[in-house]
């Protein structure tokens, strides 16, 4: 259990940016070829980056302290910036070669799937065509034909149930059956009171 308990410790910590990194690291026993002289003067060397990391940091929060100060006296907002931001973005997306490769590629399929329809749509109207030209279209047609003429304007009711009895009647398949009270339609209009 004691062994356990040693793994869970952490013998090295890492520092942060700012911290006295040089004094902490450890002489690691992996580089022995580094004598006294260069370990010092890598230890002098790290002090020096990390100052000017400090440095810069500095530096950088004065700058964007600045910045947003000219920013409020020109009266730029932060929604004007992230419209400005946006543009940049979507101009930097259509410009791409990866969104200009699936335009490439949509353009192509919309175009397969406009040939396609209008080769379906050719089909279908050679069907259809097919399909008037059958002897049973030709003789529904003509049976139209003839009905429409004989309910043309002027005719009086009793030829249109003849016309539409004979018509119907020219046909040995269908059985009519005649019912001369169907003959007359009575309109009533109601007056208003």
């Amino acid at each position: 259990m004691e062994g356990a308990d040693q793994g869970a410790v952490r013998p090295d910590s890492i520092t942060e940016v700012g911290e006295d990194a040089a004094s902490s690291v450890p002489v690691s026993p992996s580089f022995p070829t580094l004598t006294d002289e260069e370990q010092e003067e890598l230890r002098e060397q790290l002090l020096k980056v990390e100052e000017e990391i400090a440095t810069l940091s500095q530096v950088l929060a004065a700058k964007e302290k600045h910045l947003a100060e000219i920013k409020r006296k020109l009266g730029i907002t932060t929604l004007d910036e992230l419209k400005q931001n946006f543009s940049k973005g979507w101009q930097e997306v259509t410009t791409s070669t990866a969104f200009k490769k699936t335009s490439e590629g949509l353009s192509v399929a919309g175009q397969k799937a406009t040939a396609a329809f209008t080769t379906m749509g050719s089909a279908i109207t050679r069907k259809l065509e097919d399909v008037r030209n059958t002897p049973t279209f030709k003789s529904f047609e003509e049976k139209v034909e003839t009905l429409k003429v004989k309910i043309s304007p002027g005719a009086s009711q009793g030829e249109f149930s003849d016309g539409l009895s004979s018509t119907v009647t020219s046909d040995s398949d269908v059985a009519v059956e005649k019912h001369p009270e169907a003959t007359t339609i009575g309109i009533q209009e109601e007056l208003p009171h």
